[in-house]
């Protein structure tokens, strides 16, 4: 007589199709859960990669502008400048060499001093503008030579006190050197016939211009 082997509660359960859709599911949901671990994980890298790109393209933003903050109105401020630059060669370079010589004149008689062995030569031409050099004696008192140098410095026309050397005192008589400068437009210093203003050192250069003061 043949027995039946009774199959264990464990082995039934196995073959339950209900006991395999459990397992299924539950391989499932842990890949589900990895899977979203993963990408919140890739997610959150990517996102601080993302904020310090930012910062730094922010950065590089920021110091761009500040480089590029003097170039603003560049056009416009050079036409300002040019503007300003005619309204002063027109206001204050004078027009000519007989200006010059007169304005001094007049300067000296107000003073009142005497100018003697005044000399005048002109530079090298510039672009814009050529020098004329006065070299001169002054003789007065104090406050006569100092209202005298007061109103070359606050004079329309643009004259600079080069010098000023002391050559001799007598009672309250003082002797001094002076040198001035002052501009002329290049066509105007030429038309002038001044001789040139001769260079450090230099030899054989000619006598420049005498002329005497009132």
């Amino acid at each position: 007589m043949s027995s039946s082997r009774t199959p264990s509660p464990l082995q039934e359960h196995l073959k339950s199709p209900l006991t395999w859709h459990y397992a299924g599911f539950a391989v499932l949901l842990a890949t589900v859960i990895f899977l979203a671990i993963r990408f919140g994980l890739d997610w959150s890298a990517t996102n601080g990669s993302s904020t310090e790109a930012l910062v730094v393209k922010q950065f590089q933003l920021k110091a761009l502008d500040l480089q590029t903050a003097p170039l603003r109105g560049l056009d416009k401020r050079v036409e300002d400048s040019r503007a300003e630059m005619s309204a002063f060669y027109a206001k204050r370079i004078p027009r000519n060499y007989s200006s010059i010589d007169r304005r001094i004149g007049e300067l000296a008689l107000r003073g009142p001093v005497r100018l003697t062995s005044v000399k005048f030569t002109q530079g090298k031409p510039g672009s814009e503008l050529t020098e004329i050099s006065m070299d001169a004696g002054i003789t007065g008192d104090y406050q006569q030579i100092m209202r005298f140098i007061n109103g070359l410095e606050r004079d329309e026309n643009f004259f600079v006190i080069r010098g000023l050397t002391l050559t001799g005192q007598q009672g309250g008589s003082v002797n001094l050197r002076i040198q001035v400068s002052t501009w002329l437009k290049p066509l105007d210093a030429e038309a002038s016939g001044l001789p040139h203003t001769p260079e450090p050192g230099a030899a054989n250069t000619p006598k420049p211009t005498e002329k005497e003061g009132e």
